[in-house]
């Protein structure tokens, strides 16, 4: 015990990136008012007393834990680097990144619908908020003025709207996979179900922002 205690006071940031992973794990599954802390330290290999130490409090946690799993997603958005891109294949690779980042970290779903059932109030005291979405938002922004610039994109486009529509379009397939294929009958998650659905989500966003010759030149 002493010798894992020595480990973890060595390396703090690979214990704190194993409690952070641990915590995402069980505030997904649980919820805030279900999860345990004495679970989230022994899925990470730790102990209570260095979670406290390291991240106050479990309403800390969950804030941290939420702060994470935005900060990961921003990452990898990033990384796509769509500045490069023509503004019509910027929008169809971050269509289908936010797509495909949600179906693979099928996590970041739940948590996020638990900060809402608490009205944001941990994000309201975050800090990092700000310098996470402000960047992304002021880049989506410089890509549809581009494409404006460039006769591709409608003029008076919003950055804020288009992108809560896009995330929209993704976001409520999936977090009502379950109900959705009993009200509309039809299995949702197969893979043919998924592939028609990035599609289609593609298709609706390239339809709000394209101008009516766009569309025809590129087949929509």
């Amino acid at each position: 015990m002493a010798a894992k205690r020595d480990r973890q006071v060595r390396d703090p940031e690979a214990t704190k990136k194993r409690i952070l992973a641990a915590a995402r794990h069980e505030f997904a599954k649980y919820g805030l008012g279900g999860a345990r802390v004495d679970r989230i330290a022994s899925r990470a290999k730790s102990n209570k007393r260095m979670l406290y130490h390291y991240f106050g409090n479990k309403e800390d946690l969950f804030r941290r834990t939420l702060e994470d799993a935005y900060g990961q997603f921003r990452v990898a958005e990033a990384a796509l680097m769509i500045e490069k891109d023509d503004p019509v294949t910027a929008i169809k690779r971050l269509v289908a990144f936010t797509w495909n980042y949600y179906v693979d970290n099928p996590e970041l779903i739940p948590l996020v619908n638990s900060e809402n059932l608490h009205k944001a109030r941990h994000l309201k005291t975050s800090d990092a908020m700000d310098k996470l979405n402000k960047p992304f938002i002021a880049r989506m922004q410089s890509l549809l003025d581009r494409g404006v610039a460039e006769g591709l994109f409608r003029k008076g486009l919003d950055a804020v709207q288009v992108l809560i529509t896009m995330a929209g379009v993704n976001y409520h397939y999936l977090t009502n996979q379950f109900t959705g294929e009993i009200v509309y009958g039809r299995p949702l998650m197969t893979p043919e179900a998924r592939k028609a659905r990035l599609a289609f989500n593609v298709s609706t966003i390239l339809r709000l922002v394209c101008t009516p010759d766009t569309l025809k030149r590129i087949g929509e």
